[in-house]
């Protein structure tokens, strides 16, 4: 218990998922939270993004714990909204000292020539742009805080190998390994570390009730279920699961930004059942 105890972790797309998860964990642990969600679906997105219903949810999971969550709603596509709300939480909590960039999309799976000019924007927009606006958000607030601090960009295993049919989600997801490995250098002559984790096939609702993603999966099926799937998401990773939890790459987020990392920076860290291994 304690590992971040009196930090203050700023997470993206907390609303649910990967971002609720990690908040969680992070508040089990001493930190206290600022947060961000859309809130809102995005047109070309083919599942239902979080509503404030479920943000209410997670401040209420955060505080049972006995930390403090400040959590808003604020698109990361947009840098001054992003800006804001990382300012209007240190002015409640005092200091920054960890930032997940986790919000992120996915797409409904086609080749890449038939990917509209809309989805490739929407894409690119969450989850390159807006790591982008989330780092560049936050970085000074760390500085100024003058204790060296740790960020964590969520990446997949789609940015270490690229998955057929999911073009924009591939090139989305390497760029934000690159984005966050040339911070590390930037940033660490000050103590500020910088890691990518890969989740593989995480069981939230991207994935579990995400009915275009099926098709990229199970192609020779004209209507594919979930259930349709679970056989091809055990293959996927060498021990055999369908999916990890959120909270498993929650483990390892919570590594990254605890003291226990504090010579790791740079590294790209893989969570998805050794699938990125695999050979063939």
């Amino acid at each position: 218990m304690d590992r971040v105890k009196g930090k203050v972790a700023f997470i993206t797309g907390v609303g649910r998922g990967q971002g609720r998860s990690h908040a969680v964990r992070m508040a089990e642990e001493g930190a206290d939270i600022i947060g961000i969600d859309v809130l809102c679906d995005i047109e070309s997105v083919p599942y239902a993004m979080a509503n404030s219903d479920d943000l209410d949810e997670t401040a209420a999971l955060i505080e049972r714990t006995g930390q403090r969550a400040i959590l808003t709603r604020a698109d990361v596509r947009d840098r001054d909204a992003v800006s804001q709300a990382v300012s209007s939480g240190i002015e409640q909590l005092g200091r920054l000292d960890i930032v997940v960039a986790n919000a992120g999309v996915a797409q409904g799976g086609a080749p890449l020539w038939m990917i509209s000019s809309q989805e490739w924007r929407d894409i690119i927009d969450v989850n390159l742009t807006g790591v982008f606006n989330t780092l560049a958000a936050t970085v000074p607030a760390i500085q100024a805080s003058g204790n060296g601090g740790s960020i964590i960009v969520t990446a997949s295993g789609a940015g270490l190998r690229s998955v057929q049919n999911l073009a924009a989600y591939n090139a989305s997801k390497h760029g934000a390994i690159g984005l966050a490995q040339t911070l590390a250098n930037e940033l660490a002559n000050q103590n500020i570390r910088v890691n990518a984790v890969c989740p593989g096939v995480v069981g939230t609702p991207m994935v579990t009730a995400n009915e275009p993603m099926f098709k990229v999966f199970r192609p020779d099926l004209e209507n594919p279920t979930l259930d349709d799937c679970i056989e091809i998401y055990q293959a996927i990773g060498p021990m055999g699961h369908p999916w990890v939890d959120p909270e498993d790459i929650s483990n390892a987020v919570l590594f990254l930004a605890s003291d226990e990392a504090r010579y790791v920076t740079g590294i790209v860290m893989p969570v998805d059942q050794g699938s990125t291994n695999r050979v063939g």
